[in-house]
């Protein structure tokens, strides 16, 4: 598109993520990458191109206004701390003089990034050695956690795990200790995010040598469930359960032992659902009065009033208002906006 005009510069601004990578953010990190990449292969045409991989700015507008302190405070725990908008003007004047077609103007806070160990990205090796490793084979933080649990009496194996568990909450989540962690609560309320669950589990994969999934705050709801997970996987704790096969006869090769269901219309039952589709009930209804919503302000059925519904009837589940979100770890904003 600018390849016949007659450019002085050609500035593109990419993320550090692209360059240094980011967990969780595979996508964001393969889209600012494709910039650099850009500038390098206009770079080898001839044109003029540069890509600054930016760290974060620390401004109230763009990507960064959109941040909470939880955000905040795990990019600093990252070893990245925000650019003012004077040091982010100087890098910029920096780099444009500087012509290289790719750098990465950011702010590095380097003890924090020594805190990572061994999972310092590849590319700061020179600016933070990696720690040294102790002789062994993959796997061996299992192993040694295994002995380790071996020689603990049974009664005290979950607690060690727990312990574990909580570390690696306190660690990612910037508190103070395990101690710190309520090992009930859970982790949604904790201040996990799709992001940190991947630190997390990360973590946890280098703590225990296990190959644990992505998905794992979101699998087990607590840090004490989870600590009975991984005490299953590392000590082998499940029993075995005998199966007794029985023969169905032959003309019941499915037996339905029991039903429920629940749907919009006050379906509680199988036999009030088919009476349903039987007399081909409607089961829309207007907005229910006990789920704490503000109607006057939710539906606006002209359609002029941004944020609204514009329609005032749907399909709603009868006493969803009785809903235990706490029980369930769901937050009190979540519960408001869902339908159990």
């Amino acid at each position: 598109m600018t390849r016949d005009m007659d450019l002085s510069a050609f500035v593109l601004f990419s993320a550090g993520a692209g360059v240094l990578g980011a967990p969780g953010q595979g996508n964001y990190a393969a889209a600012n990458s494709f910039l650099d990449a850009l500038a390098a292969h206009r770079r080898a045409d001839g044109l003029p191109a540069q890509a600054l991989a930016w760290g974060l700015w620390d401004t109230d507008t763009g990507m960064a206004a959109k941040l909470d302190d939880t955000d905040r405070n795990r990019i600093e725990r990252d070893g990245v701390r925000p650019l003012s908008v004077d040091d982010g003007l100087a890098l910029f004047d920096a780099a444009v003089a500087h012509g290289d077609p790719a750098l990465v103007p950011i702010k590095l806070h380097l003890p924090a990034l020594r805190g990572h160990g061994d999972q310092v990205p590849e590319v700061l090796r020179g600016l933070v050695p990696a720690a040294r490793r102790r002789s062994g084979t993959a796997g061996a933080g299992s192993t040694e956690l295994r002995r380790t649990l071996a020689a603990l009496p049974e009664d005290e194996r979950e607690q060690a795990v727990l312990d574990l568990v909580l570390a690696q909450v306190a660690a990612v989540l910037g508190f103070a200790s395990g101690k710190d962690v309520d090992a009930r609560r859970a982790f949604s309320e904790l201040g996990f995010d799709s992001l940190t669950a991947v630190q997390f589990r990360n973590a946890l994969n280098e703590a225990t040598g296990l190959r644990l999934p992505a998905t794992l705050v979101f699998d087990h709801p607590s840090p004490a469930v989870l600590a009975r997970k991984v005490l299953d996987d590392l000590h082998g704790t499940q029993q075995d359960v005998r199966v007794r096969s029985v023969d169905a006869a032959w003309h019941e090769p499915i037996a339905i032992i029991g039903m429920a269901c629940r749907y919009p219309g006050g379906v509680g039952s199988p036999e009030d659902l088919w009476g349903v589709v039987a007399e081909g009930r409607d089961v829309v209804s207007g907005f229910p009065g006990d789920r704490g919503w503000d109607l006057g302000s939710l539906v606006d059925v002209t359609g002029e009033r941004p944020g609204s519904s514009y329609v005032d009837q749907g399909g709603f589940l009868y006493g969803a208002g009785e809903f235990d979100p706490g029980f369930f770890g769901v937050s009190p904003n979540e519960a408001l906006t869902m339908d159990p």
